[in-house]
């Protein structure tokens, strides 16, 4: 078993509170680096707004088109 397939039966384990945990983790630790690097910040808000979008295609897409 590849590693990829091996890290997919083990995020099927999560429940809905382990994925919410996870995304909460993620989170806080952009905040983190957002804090160590401040220039990060001084980007405009259009690389954030663009980065957004570029991440939420796919969801998007699977969660109401796919069929």
């Amino acid at each position: 078993m590849g590693f990829l397939e091996d890290m997919n039966q083990r995020v099927k384990k999560f429940d809905l509170v382990d994925v919410k945990l996870a995304q909460s983790a993620a989170a806080f630790f952009a905040l983190i680096i957002a804090k160590l690097l401040p220039d990060i910040m001084d980007l405009s808000i259009w690389w954030f707004v663009v980065l957004l979008v570029v991440c939420a295609i796919r969801p998007f897409y699977v969660f109401w088109l796919m069929k």
